[in-house]
């Protein structure tokens, strides 16, 4: 299925894909935009917030202002855009300076996001404004498009167990009266990580780091129910240069068996990306689609993941709408299927399969590796 700015939210959210953070004052956006688009990166983020040194931040919002300007003249597709904000005033200027222009953007990434200190409310609110101002709520006979937001959960409400549940309900409520708005959720696992004065190896998973692993089970728990919930993006992988290795490596050797497999086996070990392909598996596992990442090598390799297998497919075909009960063989004979208990499993794996496609039968998640780094 084609994935357009004009695609449902339904289908944008679970197609995000590896969501590539940017620095908004790279000197040549556009260039990095366009040349990301070719490689086939589906989302972007420009980055005002972390990653800019306070002391960047207006010359910042310049770029990022000026680059939606010129990305406006473009006819081609762009990625999916979104602006990373530090605060609802922010978000308001850089709209409002941009003016038309901010047409080209899916939306804004707001952080720290929670319903404890008001900051929720007030970057909706200041998201009304602008769909307002702009015409940029959907509601255009001219424009179908609808600005939204993704929140990042990262604050301490949330990260801290005494008063996680709380935050996380009242989350809940805020992006629930305001679903029109909201496209995805978002892992601030990094600032999780900092809470406790942690960081990662890229030897282990952020399932290895348990306190944040409860953070994300949690959220999940409270905001991924089939039932009423949100898409919720994997976190960020941080790491991109090659360093000395710990732990014994984590993919296996038995699904390389071919020459071109077993060297490309030994580049994804020799890059340290083992680790992350195991993340990936992990985040699908406990309800996550896409992930933040910050290096371009890693978006094919998120995309390449988050491909429907075949056994995968045609297991899901099988069970959705199924919903008189019982249970059967799965089509490839090696698993049971029921059909009550797998139904909300079954219709998530079919929109991702409209999102990234589907495996032909004879190929193995090693061949979409293959083409993902070649």
């Amino acid at each position: 299925m084609e994935l357009t700015a004009h695609s449902s939210p339904e289908l944008q959210a679970v197609a995000l894909g590896g969501t590539l953070y940017t620095p908004a004052n790279r000197p040549n956006l556009v260039k990095d935009i366009l040349r990301q688009r070719d490689l086939g990166c589906v989302s972007m983020v420009l980055c005002l917030e972390d990653s800019i040194p306070d002391a960047d931040v207006a010359s910042a919002e310049d770029n990022v202002v000026s680059t939606l300007g010129v990305l406006a003249e473009y006819d081609d597709a762009l990625p999916l855009l979104f602006v990373r904000v530090r605060t609802p005033e922010q978000m308001l200027s850089v709209a409002r300076r941009a003016g038309a222009a901010t047409g080209v953007l899916t939306g804004f990434v707001i952080p720290k996001f929670d319903n404890e200190s008001g900051a929720g409310a007030a970057f909706l609110e200041a998201l009304h404004i602008i769909q307002a101002e702009l015409g940029l709520d959907g509601n255009h006979s001219s424009n179908t498009r609808r600005l939204r937001v993704m929140p990042i959960l990262e604050s301490p409400s949330v990260i801290h167990v005494e008063t996680r549940d709380a935050a996380l309900t009242n989350i809940y409520t805020l992006l629930a009266a305001n679903r029109e708005d909201i496209l995805s959720v978002r892992i601030g696992a990094t600032d999780m990580s900092s809470a406790f004065g942690l960081r990662r190896s890229r030897d282990l998973t952020i399932y290895d780091v348990n306190v944040v692993a409860s953070v994300i089970g949690d959220i999940v728990n409270v905001l991924g129910r089939p039932a009423g919930g949100f898409v919720i993006s994997g976190p960020v992988w941080e790491h991109f240069a090659n360093t000395e290795r710990v732990l014994r490596p984590q993919l296996r050797v038995t699904p390389f068996v071919g020459p071109q497999e077993i060297e490309l086996r030994q580049r994804i070990m020799t890059a340290n990306l083992d680790t992350l392909i195991r993340e990936i598996e992990l985040d699908l596992a406990n309800g996550l689609l896409g992930k933040t990442v910050i290096h371009p090598t890693h978006v094919a390799l998120v995309h390449s993941m988050s491909v429907v297998s075949h056994e995968e497919y045609l297991d899901a075909l099988a069970i959705a709408g199924n919903t008189n009960g019982g249970a059967a063989a799965s089509p490839y004979g090696n698993k049971m299927n029921e059909m009550k208990p797998h139904q909300a499993w079954a219709q998530r794996t079919l929109l991702r399969a409209d999102a990234f496609g589907v495996a032909a039968a004879n190929i193995s998640f090693v061949d979409l590796l293959e083409a993902s780094m070649a």
